[in-house]
């Protein structure tokens, strides 16, 4: 029962990266809504919902990993599953890193895609 807020205490950095990945999508939603309407680039909007879609799975991942990381707190405050919250710590860890791999993804995805546009409207 001694280690039982070390879980806790990672769940403030995962809240910032949600509020951060939200940031994203509704940015990147407002965009494709705006390229929708004037009907823009078929091929860019695709590649922008895509670009959502990997935004959203990098949220399901770290929501899961907030939910585990809650999960094993109260297994190893409440109870004493020491190993079981551990196991469950540690798979909320894994789920984070792949919602920050997700992230990353996006990230030179983005940067690629905004290097098309700026090319197009060049052209």
């Amino acid at each position: 029962m001694e280690n039982w807020y070390l879980p806790i205490t990672i769940v403030p950095g995962l809240g910032l990266l949600i509020l951060s990945t939200l940031n994203l999508m509704v940015t990147l939603n407002n965009e494709i809504s705006t390229m929708v309407e004037y009907a823009k680039e078929q091929t860019m909007i695709i590649r922008k919902l895509a670009q959502l879609k990997l935004l959203n799975m990098a949220m399901v991942f770290f929501y899961v990993a907030v939910s585990l990381l809650l999960v094993s707190a109260v297994l190893d405050g409440l109870y004493t599953i020491k190993k079981i919250a551990f196991y469950i710590s540690v798979l909320s860890i894994i789920s984070a890193l792949i919602g920050l791999f997700s992230l990353i993804i996006y990230s030179f995805r983005a940067v690629t895609i905004r290097q098309n546009q700026f090319k197009n409207q060049l052209d």
